[in-house]
């Protein structure tokens, strides 16, 4: 009996269709499969269970003590792959109508999310949106790992290739230092000036996008001094009143950590901040991917002052 583990849905649906008809001409029609192809398909069944199935005469077909023992368990399997296909296929229904959002801090930036949600909604009424609050340890808010099909996050991105994106912002990198610092008082800073602070840093797991933060690109090849790391704004507040360190924060953030004690200003030297939602390239032609980042799109155009102002 060792071969039965081979036995396909597909033989068990042939037997049942003929036990059920006691007719092979019958069955064959009721599958669409040719009768020749259906005795074929039984005679199989039968050599690799190494029993007869069906007695058959030119009159009739009767069920064997063989078939008669294998059909309630036959009658069982199928149904439960009937039911398994049935789950299988409302997870594909609730995925293709679920879109999951990755983000690490709120985008914030005059109800960007809302605006966005409301077009996506406005075009797709039947999907649900998922938020997903990722650590600061990803930079990619979820992307790299599959949990989210888009995110909000911040260039540069590591293993750039593999991801497409639109900006939402473009702002520039202010610093964030306690109110009670030597330099808070100065209108605006030189980055020449903060070189040597100690900074704050985001964990090393964000590679790229920590080189970001603390601007490494303009130290000239000297390394930056950590003065504590941070994987939070809440955590990012408190080691700036602790006057652990300063950072550089985008302007459209500053609300996030100029609670009291905390002070920004503006930064001479450093290129801007870019904002985005990103997706994976492979999901590029996903619908509901293009659909989000068309209304991320619209929003970020019409929230947007004019350049002139």
């Amino acid at each position: 009996m060792g071969m039965t583990t081979d036995v396909h849905v597909r033989d068990l649906r042939y037997f049942l269709a003929v036990a059920e008809e006691l007719h092979f001409t019958r069955a064959a029609e009721r599958l669409y499969v040719s009768q020749p192809a259906l005795s074929k398909q039984i005679r199989a069944l039968e050599r690799q269970l190494g029993v007869e199935l069906f007695h058959r005469d030119r009159h009739s077909v009767a069920l064997t003590p063989a078939a008669e023992a294998l059909l309630p368990h036959a009658r069982r399997v199928l149904a439960a792959w009937t039911d398994g296909a049935a789950a299988v296929e409302a997870v594909r229904a609730a995925q293709r109508s679920t879109l999951v959002v990755g983000m690490s801090t709120s985008p914030g930036r005059g109800g960007l999310l809302p605006a966005i949600r409301s077009r996506f909604t406005a075009a797709h009424p039947h999907v649900t949106l998922r938020l997903r609050q990722v650590s600061w340890d990803d930079p990619t808010a979820g992307l790299a790992d599959g949990t989210a099909d888009v995110a909000f996050v911040w260039l540069p991105l590591p293993d750039e290739t593999r991801y497409a994106w639109t900006v939402l912002a473009e702002e520039p990198r202010l610093v964030a230092l306690p109110d009670a610092h030597p330099l808070a008082g100065r209108a605006e800073i030189d980055f020449a000036d903060l070189a040597d602070e100690p900074f704050l840093a985001l964990p090393p797991a964000a590679g790229v996008l920590r080189d970001h933060w603390l601007a490494l690109d303009e130290r000239a090849g000297r390394p930056p001094r950590i003065g504590a790391e941070i994987a939070g704004t809440e955590e990012t507040y408190e080691a700036l009143v602790a006057g652990l360190g300063i950072c550089l924060v985008a302007a459209g953030n500053a609300p996030l950590i100029t609670l009291g004690g905390v002070t920004t200003r503006p930064v001479r030297g450093l290129s801007p901040s870019r904002y985005v939602l990103a997706w994976r390239r492979a999901d590029a032609d996903r619908p509901l991917v293009r659909a989000y980042a068309r209304a991320a799109r619209e929003a970020a155009r019409a929230g947007s002052p004019p350049a002139a102002r």
